[in-house]
């Protein structure tokens, strides 16, 4: 299933102001928080996806990403496989200030009277996410890879074993009935002893953290689409960390670096290739061999090529992350000028020098370098 537009789930324009992002946003999680919305699968769903709107399009860099690449740019290409769904674990933790209470606290669990921690109640906690750098070339990003990583995760340490918290009897929560003028007034609160998880170890290994878990390598074999970009992150679901006391795992992050080419420079899926040849050859004409990303293939040049003509190859450059077709390869030519000269090759040359045919004499169908870079963004 497709994914929505981000600024469609937050009801906002392309050009909202991060004030406008936030007033949005705050919104929309008041109206669909879970302890509004108990036992309400679908509120859940849109508490969730607003997040995930609003953790994008409030970071300025991922937000220049996402307007030019759309959810592919942020790792979420919908069917891809990386899907960028946050957890209720992730949408606590990173906006706890969003209703203006930075700092200590549960602004959640203040605003709607408590029961909106940093987990469901009685719940274990998620695992941490893990995050890694892939180089890959342009070629692999031409063509997808699989790549085998090797990561250290967290994973429940061997013969350790949990019990159920005493002081919540496994609820993750304690309640307190306070006397006041009004009467009895009950408080709840995230329990003390096993934070909230409902469970505390009854045996924990050797070498065994406070959760009981312990590092261990692992190789994980990662797909990459082709198409992705520098700085692009995917998200492999369940290969971070586990979940301490059975929560679930955390997630893979792979953050994306492209390798520098030797032959081409990139604009999105464009390709960019210099051409340089000879005064004869530009002269008479010829035939080049050009290098693509999946192999060779050869042009040809009419005689009286121009230095600065661009050479458009359809389809020779990079698919798009998104399957929206493949770019090209601008092909730039340029007339190599000899930077020395034997005693013949000049006397040659200065024969030539005084001949009409070798006067500059440029018509309206030699455009200049600015024209030439309009028409080929067009």
């Amino acid at each position: 299933m497709a994914k929505r537009d981000y600024y469609e789930i937050l009801g906002v324009s392309k050009n909202a102001s991060p004030e406008e992002l936030k007033k949005a946003y705050r919104k929309l999680a008041i109206k669909y928080h879970p302890d509004r919305n108990p036992d309400d699968d679908q509120a859940e769903a849109n508490f969730k996806e607003a997040a995930e709107a609003y953790e994008v399009l409030r970071d300025p860099e991922k937000r220049q990403r996402y307007d030019q690449f759309g959810h592919a740019g942020v790792g979420g290409a919908a069917g891809g496989g990386y899907g960028g769904g946050m957890n209720m674990d992730d949408i606590f933790s990173q906006f706890g200030d969003i209703f203006g209470q930075g700092g200590g606290g549960n602004p959640f669990e203040s605003f709607f009277g408590g029961g909106g921690g940093g987990r469901r109640r009685g719940g274990a906690r998620r695992g941490s996410n893990l995050r890694i750098r892939v180089k890959l070339s342009l070629e692999e990003i031409a063509k997808g890879a699989e790549k085998k990583v090797k990561v250290q995760r967290k994973v429940a340490a061997e013969g350790v074993e949990y019990d159920t918290c005493r002081t919540c009897k496994g609820m993750g929560q304690v309640s307190r009935v306070t006397n006041t003028i009004l009467g009895q007034m009950q408080t709840t609160s995230t329990c003390p002893t096993c934070n909230g998880t409902g469970k505390s170890i009854n045996k924990r290994p050797p070498g065994a953290d406070a959760d009981g878990l312990k590092a261990r390598e692992e190789t994980i074999s990662i797909k990459i689409p082709p198409g992705v970009a520098d700085g692009m992150q995917l998200n492999v679901s369940g290969k971070g960390n586990e979940g301490p006391f059975g929560g679930p795992n955390g997630d893979l992050i792979v953050v994306i670096q492209e390798e520098a080419s030797s032959q081409f420079s990139r604009e999105g899926s464009n390709l960019h290739y210099e051409l340089y040849i000879s005064f004869p050859d530009a002269a008479l004409g010829s035939t080049q061999e050009i290098p693509t990303v999946d192999g060779k293939v050869r042009v040809k040049l009419e005689a009286g090529v121009q230095s600065g003509k661009i050479l458009r190859l359809k389809g020779k450059g990079l698919p798009s992350v998104e399957r929206y077709g493949t770019g090209d390869l601008l092909v730039h030519v340029n007339v190599w000028t000899p930077q020395s000269l034997t005693k013949e090759e000049k006397e040659i040359l200065e024969k030539l020098k005084g001949e009409v045919n070798f006067h500059p004499n440029p018509g309206k169908d030699d455009k200049s370098f600015f024209e030439k870079v309009k028409e080929m963004f067009n």
